[in-house]
């Protein structure tokens, strides 16, 4: 096969298809009598691998799978489908974290159930309350104030604020912090985030997009667009499974064959 008929099979450019054997991405070519490249189906199964890997684990890990795989170290490559496969099940994880810490500070979630009252957790219940104590209040929050409502310690706020978590403003005669109704909506939400196990960089992010979408209910509309963003992760996982597989078959194939 010329390069040329590979590189159209993929809408890909000849260069390219040379880049992807420099790299090991693919095997070398076997050479004619002239010094022209002639590939082969083996090939043609790997580059159809590596492109149906890099929308579903991203170019860096792509190229770490196909080298292993081309360079024989199948071990090394399923341990990198792994830690993608990892990362996908972590981000769900979070996912759900998110979406149910939303639903209990009151915020309709595409795929939140509301919880009864009468059955709410102790954790919900305080989020709720301690947020709407704030809105209802005029005068801001205290440091001191607001570790008493979530029960921490405000050495812990201090460090939420170090990490990018809250960002209180500051009384410009004082220098004390004072925490308005969505610092504490923040830090409820954090506080729940971090009963969940997320990284205080994790909370970070998510609380810097409710503050750039304004609320908790443009932050939950934006939730089922991540959803969309982490099933179509899963679909191309699974789809580039058999790609790989292929790919395998055929290194499997060649090297019976000689």
């Amino acid at each position: 096969m010329r390069p040329v008929d590979l590189a159209r099979r993929h809408g890909l450019s000849t260069q390219a298809v040379r880049n992807y054997e420099d790299a090991g991405i693919i095997p070398p070519a076997h050479r004619g009598p002239t010094g022209y490249r002639d590939y082969t189906a083996t090939h043609a199964a790997g580059l159809a691998a590596y492109l149906a890997l890099v929308p579903a684990f991203g170019h860096s890990a792509s190229r770490r799978i196909m080298r292993a795989v081309t360079g024989g170290r199948l071990d090394e490559a399923l341990e990198c489908v792994d830690e993608g496969h990892a990362l996908l099940a972590r981000d769900r994880a979070t996912l759900r974290t998110v979406e149910a810490a939303l639903s209990s500070l009151g915020a309709v979630t595409p795929t939140a159930t509301a919880t009864p009252a009468a059955t709410a957790t102790p954790a919900e219940t305080s989020a709720t309350s301690a947020t709407a104590a704030a809105a209802g209040t005029r005068a801001p929050f205290g440091i001191g104030e607001l570790a008493r409502h979530l029960g921490l310690n405000p050495a812990t706020l201090r460090a939420w604020e170090r990490a990018g978590v809250l960002t209180p403003r500051r009384d410009p005669r004082t220098g004390h912090r004072q925490y308005l109704a969505p610092d504490v909506r923040d830090a409820e939400l954090a506080h729940l985030l971090r009963r969940g196990g997320q990284a205080l960089a994790t909370i970070a992010t998510v609380l810097g997009e409710l503050r750039d979408a304004g609320s908790l209910e443009a932050l939950a509309a934006t939730l089922e667009g991540w959803r969309r963003d982490l099933t179509s992760r899963g679909t191309a996982q699974l789809y580039a499974a058999g790609r790989l597989s292929a790919y395998l078959d055929a290194l499997d194939r060649s090297a019976r064959t000689g």
